[in-house]
């Protein structure tokens, strides 16, 4: 496959991407929506990457890994606790890695 047909991919999935999502974004962004729909639309997003992340945790490479055996299920909760604690995303992902590695070493 050529670099040509590649990036003419792309475009045109960033095409069609954008001429679905631009319509009801381009709408919403004017309607003066009621303050439950605002707050129940705030949620999207975090759901989104919960679903991504507990996917990613609970089941890397497509598999499932027993909780007590995972160096991923506990890297993320000692990363949720950082977080909690310190409130520092940066931390929390540092310190995360930093316990990945090290629970990865230890339990296999």
């Amino acid at each position: 496959m050529s670099a040509a047909t590649i990036w003419t991919v792309i475009a045109g999935m960033a095409l069609v991407n954008f001429v679905i999502r631009f319509p009801s974004l381009a709408i919403l962004s004017r309607a003066d929506l009621p303050p439950w729909v605002k707050r129940w639309l705030s949620f999207i997003p975090v759901s989104a990457m919960a679903t991504l992340v507990v996917g990613g945790v609970l089941r890397p490479d497509g598999r499932w890994i027993p909780p007590l055996e995972s160096p991923y299920l506990w890297a993320a909760v000692a990363t949720g606790l950082v977080y909690w604690r310190f409130r520092s995303f940066l931390g929390a992902t540092v310190s995360g890695i930093a316990f990945f590695l090290a629970l990865a070493a230890v339990l296999g």
